[in-house]
């Protein structure tokens, strides 16, 4: 007597073009478009393909060994889905429309043995719709977090102003991870230009805080670790009278009103220090 996944898995073959048909007209008719009817079938024969083969195998549960590869292929479609913008419901109907065929077979079923069978792959299909679901939420933050990266990265950028002076335009609110990675891009500008003068410009952000105050100092710290003066421009009114009630402290850090205040005072700073040097004749 064959097993209960085998049971199964002659049910799907059986009933193969029954069941493919009225899931594909499911997800057709849900989709409206967002995907081919080709692409669709295409989809579905793999994963009733998939599906089938851990049932033949003896699985019964998706966490067990024999669906590995129905996992990976409903992991890789989701994440596909997830990058092409589609919504979860678009995402999760392409495994929850199998439902459609599976009522078709149970509806018409008159052995309860059938019946029985038909109401197994109905839960298996729920667990394979759940899966599908949370795979594509796992996308969806993945891609998330890259964009946020991608954007911090947009937001932070170190120019070279002249010889010697790089300038870090700050706009927008400075959290912890923006300041991690302003450090960083600077630092790595200071080296690969061999520059000795960096401008944090604040003209862009919106208020300066006890913590934003410590961000900057970190910076600045860093920088002069790698031998370079910093100095800290866009100091606005309002952000002036803010630091001096906060009672902060830049200590002997330069800071200036505006970035051209700034960048006359770094050129002046890096020539004075060129002829201070020279040899003298």
């Amino acid at each position: 007597m064959p097993s209960d996944a085998a049971r199964l898995a002659q049910i799907l073959e059986s009933r193969r073009e029954e069941i493919s048909a009225a899931w594909l007209e499911a997800v057709v008719s849900e989709l409206r478009g967002r995907t081919t009817r080709a692409e669709a079938e295409r989809e579905q024969a793999d994963i009733l393909e998939a599906l089938t083969a851990g049932l033949r195998q003896g699985g019964t549960r998706l966490t067990e060994p024999a669906f590995d590869a129905l996992r990976g292929l409903l992991a890789e479609l989701s994440a596909a889905r997830a990058r092409l913008g589609f919504t979860p419901r678009e995402t999760a109907v392409g495994v929850f429309a199998l439902k459609d065929g599976l009522y078709a077979i149970g509806e018409r079923a008159t052995d309860g043995g059938e019946i029985v069978d038909v109401t197994a792959l109905l839960r298996l299909v729920d667990d394979l719709g759940l899966f599908t679901f949370e795979s594509f939420a796992a996308a969806r933050e993945a891609i998330i977090a890259e964009q946020a990266e991608q954007l911090l990265e947009l937001s932070t950028p170190v120019v070279k102003l002249w010889e010697g002076v790089v300038a870090v335009p700050l706009v927008g609110t400075l959290d912890s991870a923006r300041t991690q990675v302003v450090m960083e891009k600077l630092l790595q500008t200071l080296v690969d230009t061999g520059s000795e003068h960096a401008i944090i410009d604040i003209t862009g952000v919106p208020a300066v805080d006890t913590q934003v105050a410590q961000h900057l100092l970190k910076t600045v710290v860093a920088a002069r670790l790698m031998g370079a003066e910093c100095t800290i421009s866009g100091i606005r009114p309002q952000i002036a009278q803010t630091i001096v009630a906060l009672g902060i402290e830049f200590g002997d850090i330069s800071t200036k009103a505006t970035l051209a205040d700034a960048l006359v005072a770094a050129l002046g700073a890096n020539g004075s220090a060129r002829a201070a040097a020279a040899p003298v004749a």
